[in-house]
């Protein structure tokens, strides 16, 4: 089956882009890499009345350091950021390689790109889970300007976001590094997006306990989530193994996975529960030996 007819563009600026998108009225769609879309168009699933192709628009391609945060230019690849974990990502923020390098196939990751994965909103996609575990800033430009929305407020549903049809996601804005993060994912084959994933990041004072907790997951729910009562649960104590396996299991008992059967509803709530825990207790094992390579006051 082929692609039913659109219109195509190539703008060469932000607001010519989003001129285009507000002249077709909500009918036209985006093209970030393609890798989500083009698959859709393909099996009429999508029809937009035209693509509007930003790969041809400078500047949006790029990694750069803002203080302790980092930006990240919409149409940034994958592969860059796979290929960029020791220069401008460096070890702060090290998770970001680790979810860039399971994202698909090479091709997939050398075409995707991380602004179109944000804005496609997957709920099972990497770095919609990466966003919301950072506390991410999403920058959207529009006929009136630019306006940043945090990541925990822009998905809202499977496949929906807070963007409307005239912005394009520009940037994504990480505020700071997460240095103990760690990711655990469960998918059914090679290459396609996990059904469940868990990212932790754990921060520990001189004595191994916790002064800071992030738990976000993926696949338990139409968009990824923090678990903030598990993180409560956590503050203040020493990370041990049966701390992580009790903080674990309450946080299955207590999701509720969309799912087309029952028993798929607990699949999900039961790996949740495995990949939180194996993401805490490597988030713990990198925070403590973090804390082994700070130098004696």
């Amino acid at each position: 089956m082929r692609a039913a007819r659109f219109s195509y563009y190539r703008p060469d600026s932000v607001p010519s882009a989003v001129q285009i998108l507000r002249a077709s009225g909500g009918t036209a769609k985006v093209l970030a890499g393609g890798q989500s879309l083009v698959p859709l168009l393909n099996r009429r699933l999508s029809r937009p009345s035209a693509l509007v192709d930003l790969g041809w628009i400078p500047g949006l391609r790029y990694l750069s350091r803002d203080g302790d945060g980092l930006r990240i230019g919409a149409m940034t690849r994958h592969a860059d950021i796979e290929a960029d974990a020791s220069t401008a990502i460096g070890s702060p923020f090290a998770i970001l390689a680790e979810a860039a390098a399971g994202i698909g196939f090479r091709a997939v990751r050398v075409r995707g790109t991380v602004g179109g994965s944000v804005a496609y909103a997957d709920p099972a996609a990497q770095w919609c889970l990466i966003s919301v575990l950072f506390g991410a800033e999403i920058g959207l430009r529009g006929p009136a300007g630019g306006r940043v929305v945090l990541a925990r407020d822009f998905f809202t549903g499977a496949h929906q976001t807070a963007a409307a049809p005239d912005e394009i996601v520009a940037e994504i804005r990480l505020p700071g590094p997460l240095h103990g993060a760690a990711l655990a994912e469960y998918r059914l084959q090679t290459g396609v997006p996990p059904l469940v994933a868990a990212a932790a990041a754990l921060d520990l004072d001189g004595r191994g306990a916790v002064t800071g907790a992030r738990l976000a997951l993926s696949g338990v729910a139409d968009r990824p989530v923090r678990a903030t009562s598990a993180e409560a649960s956590l503050l203040g104590e020493i990370p041990r193994a049966s701390l992580i396996s009790q903080v674990a299991r309450q946080l299955s008992g207590s999701l509720r996975p969309p799912a087309d059967t029952a028993a798929d509803a607990r699949d999900r709530a039961e790996l949740a529960e495995v990949l939180a825990a194996r993401a805490l207790r490597e988030s713990a094992a990198r925070a403590r030996a973090a804390g082994a390579r700070q130098p004696a006051e």
